[in-house]
């Protein structure tokens, strides 16, 4: 996925908006964006592993890119290797252990995660109530990917997803089968 730029505005009471988040990526602004770092799936079992490798995230020319890559490609066997991804600084942490999302070992039957790929999010630099979003962005193509952009609750107050809510912008299969 290719973003280009994102803007939030606020709607005051008279309909004027004010600006209260926006990214031009000219920069990877990390007061603003966090990688999740998990290879659980969310509950749904996606093929990916989220990390913070400069081969599946960067920013440049005014553009965030999230690229996937073969999980083999960084030298892991999927079908009898283990892999771990618990870090030992903030910045590498596993963010989710739930569905073996920090170490995994894989078996013929019980392969790892055949991707590696990134996802970022603002969940402890940025929230809002109401307002407009406005996201320009190019989605990829092929098999195994689900691109999409959320907004997702800073707080669980009703629960655990997706009891306290999910808003998607866009979501995506990336093949046309």
């Amino acid at each position: 996925m290719f973003t280009k730029a994102l803007a939030l505005f606020a709607a005051s009471a008279y309909a004027t908006e004010t600006l209260i988040f926006s990214d031009d990526f000219n920069t990877f602004d990390l007061k603003k964006w966090k990688h999740e770092i998990t290879m659980g799936g969310g509950g749904n079992w996606e093929f990916e592993i989220y990390n913070n490798r400069r081969q599946n995230s960067w920013v440049k020319d005014g553009v965030l890119y999230l690229q996937p890559t073969l999980t083999t490609d960084a030298g892991i066997n999927l079908t009898s290797g283990e892999y771990a991804i618990w870090g030992g600084q903030p910045a590498d942490l596993c963010t989710s252990n739930s569905w073996w999302g920090c170490a995994r070992t894989g078996t013929a039957t019980n392969i790892i995660n055949p991707i590696m790929s990134a996802r970022v999010r603002t969940a402890e630099s940025f929230n809002f109530t109401y307002g407009r979003v406005e996201v320009r962005a190019k989605l990829p193509k092929g098999d195994w990917i689900w691109p999409a952009i959320w907004m997702l609750p800073t707080d669980q107050v009703y629960g655990s997803w997706p009891a306290s809510g999910e808003i998607d912008i866009m979501e995506s299969r990336g093949n046309s089968c």
